[in-house]
């Protein structure tokens, strides 16, 4: 009935101009007006559109020819014979012969020719009562790999699919599964050949590829939930020749963030990289099998510096008018105003030196500097998202950089500038307190005694000794910082890292680097460099290729303990920059170690 109404549209309409017509003779009241709108001819033109859209949607579309991808072939073979075509032929032909194109006509004649598969041989009416399930999977084969790898029984000779890839063709097609046993591909027996000639066939194959396989029974149908990891080493598939198949391996490097779909192989596991820019994962080891590679090769370990308390001695023409102030040495301590230009190497420099200098270990028995007690890092570091709640201390922020580039100018103007918000932690000294000092303000003052039980003890964040003085950061302090509701900021060497990444304190470290070296020795042109050597000295040279080196060697060994990183070009800017970085760190979700996030037990 519905249909009907439809299809007499116009009819109806012409009736109702007809009646309206009528009432015009009438001189029925609006008659005049109805009959002009209904009689208006848009109106008609739209009904008639109408009625062919109804009748069009209830045709079957069909292609006016089922063999489009042949003509196009014909257009450009015959453009290709012509001598000198016109400007439109040429534009014919590129459009005709564009990949998109192509497989759009050829996707054309598929459907014209309904040509969806192959068509199978009907199963065979009696069938053994002992003959095992055979499957016959068929998957069309574009640029994506197959995304699965085979291994041989070497006994037997069988083919038997090894693993797949997650998010590959075979995992998502769900008719290939690990333990299937391969018996043809595209008609050719596997049985017995080698996995290189197996993978040749299926490289020489085009379009569609018909596998035959006995499906294994034992397959298990549970899902993987996905595990994220940070990864603490470096790692290049193309250089492991353990590997099953180099080519489905994924590298990675120091710090990025793994998404590992898949942990059932014990020796591999099939990972992404966050952010996911594909949906086919890699194999990766596993983190017992890195582990052991670590061992055999210990590669991809970061620098182990110890922090056993080693007296500093200056070189025999250096005096007092050198060093008025012993706390030149911890400028980056003091809140001394710092100009702009000024780039302070304070007591990073310091640490730095007695790290370089080959002098006397003050305890010989510190197990944490003996080289068997250097325990390998786990390769993998499970995190998960977090967010600090209101009610929760700050997270402890850590800067990190070489001597030189400007962390300590960077961290004392954000304080100097935000009081209230960030404060650095005070220092320990066994050194007498002078006139107009305050303990408490300007150092923690303490017995030699009680320092080196707090070092022993793990209080201690670094230390040293400078002219008999002993100096440190303790963990207390940082502690004191945070209870009082602001947020630390410390400067650090990168080896102290490890020991602050706890869960109370969560901390967040940021690396600061220097621009390129033609901009580095643009803006450092008429800049001084204080040191606890030269009080004040122009930049040199040998300065720059110094920062750039350690830069690099910084980056390089520790960059898996980075959370952000800046590059110090303008100060004001870089002080903004870490503002915000510190602010997302406070308040935005963030990864952290999933031992962070774990309630302790």
């Amino acid at each position: 009935m519905r249909q009907a109404m439809e299809d007499g549209v116009s009819e109806v309409l012409s009736n109702v101009v007809e009646d309206v017509g009528q009432a015009m003779d009438r001189n029925i009241s609006g008659a005049h007006i109805l009959h002009e709108l209904l009689s208006a001819p848009w109106l008609r033109a739209v009904l008639k559109m109408y009625e062919c859209l109804l009748q069009f949607q209830r045709l079957t579309p069909s292609p006016f020819l089922p063999y489009a991808s042949g003509l196009s072939h014909e257009i450009i073979s015959g453009i290709q014979k012509v001598h000198r075509p016109s400007a439109e032929a040429r534009e014919l032909y590129s459009l005709l012969s564009s990949p998109h194109i192509q497989a759009l006509l050829s996707s054309h004649d598929s459907v014209a020719q309904s040509d969806y598969g192959p068509v199978l041989p009907p199963l065979p009416d009696e069938m053994p009562e002992d003959e095992e399930a055979m499957r016959i999977v068929c998957l069309v084969k574009n640029n994506q790999p197959l995304g699965a790898t085979i291994r041989r029984d070497e006994e037997t000779g069988e083919i038997y699919i090894a693993r797949v890839i997650h998010g590959g063709l075979a995992d998502r097609s769900g008719l290939l599964h690990p333990g299937d046993m391969l018996v043809e591909v595209n008609g050719n027996p596997v049985v017995g050949l080698e996995p290189e000639q197996v993978i040749q066939i299926l490289i020489n194959s085009r379009g569609t590829i018909l596998f035959k396989v006995i499906p294994n029974a034992a397959q298990s149908s549970s899902s993987h939930k996905s595990v994220y990891m940070k990864a603490m080493v470096d790692y290049c598939p193309l250089q492991d020749s353990s590997i099953p198949c180099a080519n489905a391996g994924m590298a990675f490097s120091r710090g990025d963030l793994l998404e590992v779909v898949d942990q059932s192989d014990a020796q591999w596991w099939q990972a992404r990289k966050m952010p996911c820019s594909v949906s086919c994962a890699g194999l990766i080891p596993s983190a017992s099998m890195l582990k052991s590679k670590q061992r055999e090769q210990w590669w991809c370990q970061p620098l182990q510096v110890h922090t056993c308390i080693r007296p500093l001695t200056l070189p025999d023409d250096e005096d007092d008018r050198a060093h008025p102030d012993d706390r030149l040495v911890l400028t980056d301590e003091t809140e001394c105003d710092i100009s702009d230009g000024i780039y302070l190497a304070g007591f990073r420099r310091s640490f730095r030196l007695w790290r370089r200098t080959s002098f006397r270990r003050r305890r010989q028995s510190c197990t944490s500097c003996s080289p068997n007690s250097s325990a390998l890092s786990t390769p993998y570091e499970e995190v998960a998202l977090y967010q600090r709640p209101p009610q929760e201390n700050h997270r402890l922020i850590i800067l990190i950089g070489a001597s030189g580039v400007g962390v300590s100018e960077v961290r004392m103007r954000l304080i100097k500038h935000n009081p209230t918000q960030f404060q650095g932690p005070i220092p320990h000294t066994t050194r007498p307190i002078r006139a107009g000092e305050q303990p408490g303000r300007d150092y923690h003052f303490v017995t030699k005694e009680l320092f080196e039980c707090m070092v022993c003890n793990n209080r201690l964040v670094e230390y040293g000794e400078f002219r008999g003085h002993l100096y440190g950061t303790s963990t207390d302090a940082i502690d004191d910082v945070l209870r009082r509701g602001r947020m630390c900021i410390i400067d650090v060497e990168p080896h102290s890292i490890p020991a602050l990444r706890t869960r109370k304190l969560k901390p967040y470290v940021v690396f600061i680097k220097p621009p390129s070296p033609d901009r580095l020795r643009q803006t450092r042109r008429n800049a001084r460099l204080i040191t606890n050597i030269t009080a004040n000295r122009a930049f040199t040279e040998e300065d720059f290729v110094d920062l750039e080196d350690s830069s690099r060697l910084i980056e390089a060994k520790y960059k898996q303990f980075f959370d952000g990183v800046l590059v110090n070009e303008v100060l004001q800017d870089t002080c903004m920059q870490l503002c915000s970085i510190i602010q997302e760190a406070q308040e935005e979700p963030q990864w952290i170690p999933v031992s962070w996030s774990r309630a302790e037990e």
